[in-house]
């Protein structure tokens, strides 16, 4: 395969790497799986061809189709591991004939690979946190450190859940493949939660230099339209989809040309995306005419329907915003719920009211090592002119933020609060 001709420094090259693993990771998986019908190995050995290619690389430079190089290598290394066995069934010839065969054609997966993938993670031979969390790993392509930020364990213990899950698929012998309809119940609300970590990730980035990762939230969404094709009477599905499409109508206003993020209260509402907002309200048309009810997806979708509709933040409909906190918390209680509801709280009522609210979290002991409720109550305090108190929370939340641009934020904020005269 021919290279670009450039031989980029160490430090772009890793960065490059990491871009290509990012925007091509699952694909690269997801296409090796399908050829050694083992999702473990193909995860193992598309981490042996990024090593490679950060040997081969710096001299031969970054190839045009990186992807499809990481996916050549991937399936060589695959039939070496074949051949280095002992004893060569009938069946691991026949593969590694085929892979030899292919290796250097044109890399095109199947258009469904990486929803195959994301089933396959999904097996109810594995808990649900492991399922998700592989699924995170090799389909979202997040580091061990970022999933254990969104599941609030420790890198370690994330680490080790992750491999248990690989070696569990292994030895249980799970075939790469879109399940039988009759099977989908089973993985449908797993597959949905990792769809829906993938797009929250993709749309406030936990950690690194960038606010928006728009690669990974449109993965999210592509994905998210397949499962709502897969299982068309089941409203859950649409409401995600409603949910991510509504979200993403605002992109183009998060962030500014260099990157910093932009606020809900300052984003130029006429660069929302209205078609974006027409799907989502569409999608959650669609789930509520399944006459089930609404269900987690669905009512986060309708309080970004609230959002999207309004003309400004002052004219949005806060009392309804909180009503369906409120009747999110019922369905799916979560500290995170709690807190979202409080700042809808402190738009509708009072700064007050909310921090009672948020007060109540902390003696809890919620959402230890996270910079969001340390955030939320430096606002709180900030809104009722308490400065100090403010910014030391406004600080605490900046140390504890993984994300640059998010850190900058709230390092502007404390440094904006008025100080004692003197």
């Amino acid at each position: 395969m021919r290279s670009s001709g450039s031989s980029p420094a160490p430090g772009s090259l890793a960065r490059t790497v990491d871009a290509v693993w990012r925007i091509e990771g699952a694909k690269v998986v997801a296409t090796v799986a399908r050829m050694t019908g083992d999702l473990a190995l193909a995860e193992d050995l598309a981490q042996e061809a990024v090593a490679e290619a950060l040997e081969q690389w710096p001299e031969a430079g970054v190839p045009r189709n990186a992807a499809a190089w990481l996916t050549a290598v991937a399936k060589r290394r695959a039939i070496d591991s074949f051949r280095r066995r002992e004893r060569l069934d009938a069946r691991h010839a026949a593969l590694a004939h085929h892979l030899e065969e292919s290796a250097e054609q044109v890399w095109e997966p199947i258009a469904d690979d990486v929803l195959r993938l994301v089933f396959t993670a999904c097996h109810p031979v594995l808990s649900r946190e492991a399922q998700v969390a592989l699924t995170l790993r090799v389909v979202g392509g997040l580091a061990s450190d970022e999933i254990a930020r969104l599941f609030l364990v420790p890198t370690t213990t994330m680490q080790q859940r992750i491999v248990r899950a690989k070696r569990t698929l292994t030895e249980a012998r799970v075939p790469f493949e879109v399940p039988d309809h009759t099977e989908w119940s089973a993985r449908l609300g797993a597959v949905l939660t990792v769809v829906y970590l993938i797009f929250t990730e993709g749309y406030a980035a936990t950690s690194g230099e960038r606010w928006v990762r728009r690669e990974l939230a449109d993965e999210a969404l592509r994905l998210g339209r397949l499962v709502g094709a897969l299982v068309p009477g089941e409203p859950e599905p649409w409401g995600l989809l409603a949910l991510m499409e509504i979200q993403s109508s605002r992109f183009a206003a998060r962030i500014e040309a260099a990157g910093a993020p932009v606020l809900l209260a300052d984003q130029d509402r006429r660069r929302w995306d209205l078609s974006a907002i027409g799907r989502g309200r569409a999608a959650l048309a669609r789930a509520d005419a399944l006459g089930r009810g609404r269900g987690p997806y669905a009512l986060q979708a309708a309080i970004a329907e609230c959002h999207a509709t309004a003309p400004s933040v002052d004219a949005t409909d806060w009392e309804r915003i909180v009503v369906l906190y409120e009747a999110l918390g019922r369905v799916a209680p979560n500290p995170v719920v709690d807190l979202n509801r409080a700042v809808a709280v402190s738009m509708a009522r009072d700064a007050a009211t909310a921090l009672v609210i948020v007060d109540e979290l902390v003696s809890a002991g919620a959402l230890p090592g996270s910079h969001l409720l340390p955030s939320v109550r430096g606002e709180l305090l900030a809104r009722m002119e308490r400065h100090a108190e403010a910014r030391t929370e406004l600080l605490a939340a900046a140390s504890l933020a993984r994300n640059e641009r998010e850190r900058a934020v709230l390092e502007a904020k404390a440094a904006a609060l008025p100080r004692p005269a003197g």
